[in-house]
Formats: structure tokens, sequence, C-alpha cells
């Protein structure tokens, strides 16, 4: 690797970061749309009464499951960084990475010099995963809160349709 570095400084870790990143953008997107698909077949059996409690478990579920999705995208750059020998043990190495990836950075843990630029390079690929999961978080409230008037209306439609036929007999 130090050969490719002396063309261009810290050419290894974008040679390594740019394709982890776009793996772990790709990952996301997946996850994101497959957690997408069950919240909507649950939030399809709501009901206006019970609407505020699967919204609930919705989020619960949502949360839990994207949390795991950037845990997993933590363990891909973890397995690099101990792949390339930049951090000596899996432990150290996913502590790194999550330290990294939310750029909480406190845990004293520093890469191998050559692999520096790296750290900071997983640590911008994690913003922009935090960007998509906030975003996907806004998309699941938007469509519960548009949710909760129809679900109305059709209560008072019912309701209506309900007294009408009522009247009739």
């Amino acid at each position: 690797m130090n050969n490719i570095d002396g063309l261009v400084p810290w050419t290894a870790d974008w040679l390594w970061s740019l394709p982890l990143s776009v793996l772990c953008v790709v990952l996301h997107v997946f996850g994101l749309n497959l957690i997408r698909t069950r919240y909507h077949a649950m939030l399809d059996r709501a009901t206006h009464r019970t609407l505020s409690l699967i919204s609930i478990g919705v989020m619960a579920i949502t949360t839990v499951s994207v949390t795991l999705l950037h845990g997993m995208e933590a363990a891909i750059w973890a397995f690099a960084f101990r792949w390339l020998g930049a951090l000596p043990d899996k432990k150290t190495a996913m502590l790194y990475s999550l330290n990294a990836m939310t750029t909480f950075g406190h845990s004293g843990i520093v890469l191998e010099g050559q692999w520096h630029l790296m750290g900071a390079l997983e640590a911008l690929n994690g913003w922009i995963l935090f960007g998509l999961s906030t975003a996907f978080l806004y998309a699941i409230n938007q469509k519960v809160w548009k949710m909760a008037p129809d679900l109305e209306q059709k209560v008072i439609i019912q309701r209506k349709q309900e007294v009408e036929i009522s009247s009739t007999f």
C-alpha cells in the first residue's frame, strides 16, 4: 500500500473508503426499503382506534431496525480495519468504527498512522447514512400523521351510512 500512497497522499484510504461507503449506502437503502415494506403492511391494518398504538409500535420497531442496520454497516468498516491491520482486534475495531460512524470519537482508539484519513471518511459515510435514516423516520411520521384524518373521515362516513341505513327501516 505504501507504493500507492507515494503517488498521492492517502490514496489507499480513498481506495478502501469509497467502495466501503458505496457498499454501506446501498445496503442502507436496501435495508430501509425492506423496513418500509414491513411498516406499510402494519399501518395498512390500522383502524381509527388502533392507529396510535400501531404507530408507536411501528416507530419502535423501525428505530430498532435502523439502529441494527447502522450496526451492520459499522461492522463492515470494522472488518475492513481488521483486515488491513489498522486495529489490533475485533472488539477494538467495532468500538472504533461505531465511534467514527457516529462522530462520537471519545474512545481514545487511534488507527495505525497510514489509515487515519480512512477514519474520517467513515465519519463522512456515517453522516450520509444518518441523513438517510433521519429522512426515512420523518417520512414514516408524515405517513402516520396523514393517516389520522383519513381514518377519522372514514369513521364519520361509516357512521353516516349506518344512520342512513337504520333510518330507512
